[in-house]
């Protein structure tokens, strides 16, 4: 008779997020996911299978803890102007750098990493970062000088701003100086103006 499990998953996986978000993929060694997870190695391959399967189930919960709370910032009817909205996502970003955050976006790093020669976690990469990239087009679709545009050059604009946003999240990460990270929101404070 199997033994129950005596932690919760969904615990495990949010402490699995921190472990990988700190590290990396690459970097998060075994030892560190056991005792970042505060579970044995049988335990954690048992719930998980292993490392592959635990960091998809990660970024599952990444996209419903991160990129869907700024998705729903991008809508939020309390910032009337959409472009304002998206360029809250940039100064939110840069804050927490200047706030010491140097993990960037766990998402960004997997596209930056394990997504090159993974292609379960570069389908999973590209649909979240998809979803975050409509939000941004949305957000655009509620700013006067942008719902002029026409949908592709909105489309245009918001595919634009989802490769500046991937770029400062890892240059974030690789701990690139605060002025230039400031200058990169600077330079979308200009593309949205």
């Amino acid at each position: 008779m199997a033994r129950p499990r005596t932690f919760d998953p969904e615990v495990a996986i949010e402490k699995a997020m921190q472990v990988f978000w700190t590290h990396g993929y690459e970097g998060a060694s075994l030892p560190d996911l056991l005792d970042g997870m505060g579970l044995t190695r049988g335990s954690l391959y048992k719930a998980f299978t292993d490392k592959k399967t635990l960091f998809l189930k990660v970024l599952e919960r990444y996209e419903e803890s991160a990129v869907l709370e700024g998705v729903k910032m991008l809508n939020d009817p309390a910032i009337p102007d959409g472009a304002d909205r998206v360029m809250a996502m940039f100064t939110n970003a840069y804050q927490r750098v200047t706030e010491g955050d140097q993990r960037g976006c766990l998402l960004c790093s997997a596209a930056a990493g394990p997504s090159n020669y993974d292609d379960e976690i570069a389908t999973v990469v590209s649909k979240s970062l998809g979803t975050l990239r409509d939000g941004i087009e949305d957000a655009l679709r509620a700013s006067p000088k942008h719902a002029a545009l026409d949908d592709a050059a909105r489309g245009e604009l918001a595919d634009m701003l989802i490769s500046q946003y991937v770029g400062l999240r890892t240059m974030a990460r690789a701990r690139i100086g605060p002025d230039m990270l400031r200058n990169a929101v600077r330079s979308v404070g200009a593309m949205l103006a």
